[in-house]
């Protein structure tokens, strides 16, 4: 893939390019090895702080690895099902059965697309009310065989347009909450990229969220928050400040269980060592599912999701 650069990535970039002109010139210099070192630092330097802003725009960058991505390379066996039985199959969300690690699972992930025409296809990761559906579809699949659901959380929201609408958009949301909430196996949800609103919780309500390091999850994008408060879209990075929206933030308030280390420099530079990374975790996880037989997975998530949030007595 094409190396993308973010604007505060500019001095990496920079280094990348005298790097690479003295390994054209076949030179293995000391003043090589310097700038190696250099770049190395830099990079730590960068990604030690980063802002909530930053976080946002890593998240959505083009080179990271997508639900695809992971599947092929988590699953020698993924067979991928299709459609909602009701109306079509929606492109922007992969469903399906493979194995990970010795765990047969069952996995769903919003997809994005590479280009103009792959994101055409996908629908730019945005679920239409057919997706929600052929999703929980593929839940009660999961629910009959007793295999565990992963779902992977990478939208910018749900399809907003008029036709989605006329379908159903927020009952198929509010419908999947309702049925997943009650699903008898469990759901582990994993943010790879963006979650922004009701797009990523209608796959994302779970007995456990995990969260790559460079990702965020909210009720709104940075943007529409701007918008709505202060009728500038381009107060957007003080608008990711006020959100809390980092795995870090979520932290702290029990809707992020676990912060899944990136390498450093972020999952777009490290894409095959993401992927095993993301995969021991969810191993770890369903095995420690699986050491208890005897939960009520219904009673489980009304306790997570009942002590989410706090309350002021005035």
């Amino acid at each position: 893939m094409k190396k993308h650069y973010l604007t505060f990535e500019k001095s990496l970039k920079d280094l990348d390019l005298d790097i690479e002109n003295l390994i054209s010139l076949d030179s293995e210099s000391d003043k090589l090895n310097q700038l190696k070192i250099e770049r190395e630092e830099k990079e730590k330097e960068i990604f030690s702080d980063l802002s909530a802003w930053q976080t946002v725009q890593l998240a959505r960058h083009p080179n990271r690895p997508y639900t695809l991505d992971y599947i092929h390379g988590w699953c020698d066996d993924f067979v991928e099902l299709h459609g909602d039985k009701a109306f079509a199959d929606d492109h922007a969300v992969v469903a399906g059965i493979g194995t990970i690690g010795t765990h047969r699972a069952v996995i769903i992930g919003q997809q994005k697309g590479r280009n103009t025409k792959e994101n055409l296809y996908r629908n730019f990761g945005m679920m239409k009310p057919e997706g929600y559906r052929k999703a929980l579809r593929i839940m009660k699949i999961a629910e009959k065989f007793h295999l565990p659901i992963v779902t992977l959380v990478d939208t910018p929201g749900a399809d907003p347009g008029i036709a989605a609408e006329e379908r159903g958009q927020g009952f198929a949301i509010a419908n999947n909450l309702m049925e997943m909430a009650s699903i008898d196996t469990p759901i582990l949800t994993i943010v790879i990229g963006e979650g922004a609103s009701g797009g990523a919780l209608g796959i994302g309500l779970c007995d456990k969220m995990l969260m790559l390091q460079n990702t965020w999850f909210s009720v709104i994008s940075p943007e529409g928050c701007a918008s709505i408060l202060w009728k500038d879209s381009s107060k957007a990075p003080e608008a990711a400040e006020a959100l809390k929206l980092t795995p870090k933030d979520l932290m702290e308030h029990d809707i992020c269980n676990m912060i899944i280390h990136e390498p450093i420099g972020g999952a777009h530079r490290h894409f095959d060592e993401t992927i095993l990374i993301v995969k021991k975790a969810i191993i770890e996880e369903i095995d420690s599912f699986k050491k208890d037989a005897s939960i009520s997975y219904l009673d489980s998530r009304v306790a997570r999701y009942d002590k989410l949030g706090s309350f002021r007595e005035f």
